[in-house]
């Protein structure tokens, strides 16, 4: 398909297609083969959705009632799950994940609208006895406008899990997709529109990080941000956020460990252990990429793990492979880096390199790996790698597993593997992470699940009721009363 046949997506704004003057690529990371253009937005495009957010705010969305914004989002929902398989093809062209996985992505981000829509029912303030001649109560009401900075990994989802909640709690919301898988984000506006949404409460500007998010987080007239990805961007986000007063969340990764004990069960584990760091590559902020296991059973363990990384099956994600590729060539330089210094300080028991085979010459692919020996002086223990590199460190004592476990700066999410429930209550309460599961591990967990970082991985919580009330803040009320006239 030539330059000029690829299809052409506009930005979103108050509910109109607005074309730009310049456009950016979007690549098959499969292939490494254009598949369509976005619009290349700037600062123009961004401050004419928020101004069109702000627009609908104050003349519609805040004066909506709770039990309309809830049919809506019920209706996004529906719509959503119409459009599943679309949904599911088009996360798989950007992403390259496999497309069962997307199914599953697209599933989920109806839950989210649904779950919201649910949950506006019990969002409320509350009294507060203070004295006789004195009633006060709190009330909960939304910022406005907010930004919403989303990755590439999984833009389907995270889109829904930032959006779903902002627009249940009155706010009109600004969503920059990443440059590198923007279609589906374009889709669920659509879906939106088709679903009765107010024109201008959901606006989409795409466009690079350094150009349209720069731009939106630096807006005057953005209320509340929300971004996920990496650190480094994060700060420059909250940099932002402070030169306009205005609050954050941060969702900026993790190293995430699963800790397992002697007395594990292996049939239920090792399948989890090896989705918790395969799934989508690796490039998942909260995979299970530290794998610290008790001696005793440290080679048993391992072996089982690299029998079935050895047996995963790799390739274009529209074939559902286990494995697709990763997101671009820049990403897979990365991950190799990581490989190659890794292969000089510790064991590569499996992987370490570019696969070979038929429908993989041209994409973005890297080996499941597994390096075992890693000591928390390497790299690959401490840094988020974002690729399918298991870092395999064994310990001796529970003692040794926490310090080795908190080691890194990040502290989003851990999983515990024993039997013996004392040790895992133990373990549970003294490990820094957002999230902590035990003989189980689902990469941030269920749409009702909390999910937010310690130390380095964030701040704030997204998810759940505390996910809702995020998007919210708190006006205290005081009435003085006395004997009627």
């Amino acid at each position: 398909m030539s330059e000029t046949e690829l299809p052409r997506h506009a930005a979103v704004i108050a509910g109109k297609s607005v074309a730009t003057g310049d456009w950016i690529d979007v690549i098959d990371p499969s292939n490494a083969r254009p598949v369509a253009r976005v619009a290349r937005c700037g600062s123009t495009e961004v401050h004419a959705a928020v101004e069109a957010a702000r627009h609908t705010h104050e003349t519609v969305w805040r004066f909506t009632e709770p039990p309309e914004r809830s049919r809506l989002c019920r209706r996004i929902a529906d719509a959503l799950r119409e459009e599943r398989e679309q949904l599911a093809r088009l996360e798989t062209l950007d992403t390259g994940k496999p497309i069962s996985q997307a199914r599953t992505d697209a599933d989920v981000a109806a839950r989210y609208f649904e779950f919201y829509a649910n949950a506006l029912e019990a969002l409320g303030g509350e009294t507060i006895q203070q004295r006789p001649d004195r009633l006060a109560f709190t009330l909960r009401e939304p910022y406005g406008v907010c930004a919403h900075i989303i990755p590439w990994n999984y833009p389907l989802q995270i889109a829904a899990r930032t959006l779903a909640p902002a627009i249940a709690a009155g706010n009109c919301c600004v969503l920059k997709p990443a440059e590198d898988a923007p279609l589906t984000s374009l889709l669920l506006a659509a879906l939106a529109e088709r679903a009765s949404l107010p024109a201008g409460v959901l606006n989409v500007v795409p466009g690079y990080g350094e150009e349209a998010g720069a731009a939106l987080a630096a807006h005057p007239g953005i209320d509340r941000i929300s971004f996920t990805g990496s650190r480094k961007v994060g700060e420059l986000v909250m940099g932002a956020a402070a030169r306009t007063i205005v609050p954050v969340t941060l969702e900026l990764g993790g190293k995430s460990a699963q800790l397992v004990l002697p007395d594990f069960d292996a049939e239920r584990a090792v399948p989890q252990l090896v989705d918790a760091i395969t799934e989508h590559a690796g490039q998942n902020c909260s995979a299970g990429s530290r794998l610290l296991v008790h001696r005793s059973v440290h080679d048993h363990l391992v072996a089982a793990l690299a029998e079935r990384f050895a047996a995963l099956r790799i390739g274009p994600g529209a074939d559902d492979p286990d494995m697709g590729p990763l997101i671009s060539a820049r990403q897979r330089a990365r991950v190799l880096g990581y490989l190659a210094e890794g292969a000089r300080d510790a064991e590569v028991v499996v992987g370490g390199g570019v696969p070979e085979g038929a429908g993989r010459a041209e994409g973005f692919y890297v080996e499941p790996t597994i390096l075992d020996g890693v000591t928390p002086q390497h790299r690959a223990f401490n840094e988020e790698i974002f690729g399918p590199v298991l870092c395999v460190t064994p310990f001796d004592t529970l003692d040794e597993a926490v310090v080795l476990a908190e080691h890194t700066t990040y502290g989003l999410a851990a999983g515990i593997w024993t039997s013996d429930v004392t040790a895992a209550h133990w373990l549970a309460q003294r490990l820094r992470v957002g999230q902590v599961f035990v003989n189980d591990y689902s990469a941030a967990g269920g749409v009702e699940l909390p999910f937010g970082g310690y130390r380095r991985s964030g701040i704030g919580v997204e998810k759940g009721l505390e996910g809702l009330r995020e998007y919210t803040r708190c006006k205290t009320v005081a009435m003085r009363s006395g004997p009627p006239a």
